[in-house]
């Protein structure tokens, strides 16, 4: 089902649906895709489906045999100034769900997160996911239950040997920009948390949760 246009309708789907869709919809279909049939997905499964012929409704067909590549990983990250970077690389890979955290040097708190949902809904409807990942509400960092937690720890890159992966992971933490405080990091190391290498460089916060989602799933 190539080049065939994706659309996120909503988690409750099925067969026989009748799903009513905005005008940006129903003119992305047939104006600048030129066809009314598309696959339309939540909820973790696809269905073929069809705009109805007074472009209000999309008409939901059968389930496809398209499985949902998504994982279960839930993301938690400090707000950045590119938090739709990051967003946007990460529902591409395939997290369930994000976390954003409110550490010490955080210094984008002011996200616009219904902005954020258009782009992960784009992101999904892009990446041939059948879900789209969840958007908590954020967390203090001293909120959070760090035992055991998995986070991308920068002091690799002055030296710190750290283990490279940690497999069946189903969370990671990435930094604010600044990275993580003295205090956070005697917090993680109390914890018990376990800190992975992102490699013997500084990264963007954005680059790093791409690369620490790897990381985990593969």
């Amino acid at each position: 089902m190539k080049n065939i246009p994706r659309i996120f309708v909503g988690d409750n789907i099925k067969t026989g649906a009748i799903i009513p869709v905005g005008a940006n919809i129903s003119h992305y279909l047939t104006r600048v895709m030129r066809r009314r049939d598309c696959i339309a997905f939540g909820g973790g499964y696809e269905y073929t489906a069809r705009l109805s012929d007074d472009d209000k409704n999309i008409i939901i067909g059968a389930q496809t045999a398209h499985t949902d590549p998504s994982s279960n990983i839930t993301l938690m990250f400090a707000p950045i100034k590119r938090t739709d970077d990051l967003m946007n690389m990460a529902t591409q890979m395939g997290v369930a769900a994000f976390l954003p955290v409110i550490t010490e040097r955080t210094n984008a708190e002011h996200i616009n997160w219904s902005r954020m949902e258009k782009i992960v809904i784009e992101a999904s409807e892009q990446s041939n996911r059948n879900s789209v990942p969840k958007i908590l509400p954020p967390q203090k960092f001293t909120e959070l239950d760090l035992k055991n937690i998995v986070f991308a720890d920068e002091r690799a890159a002055y030296g710190v040997k750290l283990p490279k992966t940690a497999h069946n992971a189903k969370s990671i933490l990435i930094g604010p920009e600044g990275g993580f405080s003295d205090n956070e990091f005697a917090a993680l190391d109390a914890a018990g948390a376990i800190g992975i290498s992102l490699g013997r460089t500084i990264l963007r916060a954005e680059l790093a949760a791409a690369i620490a989602i790897s990381k985990i799933t593969e």
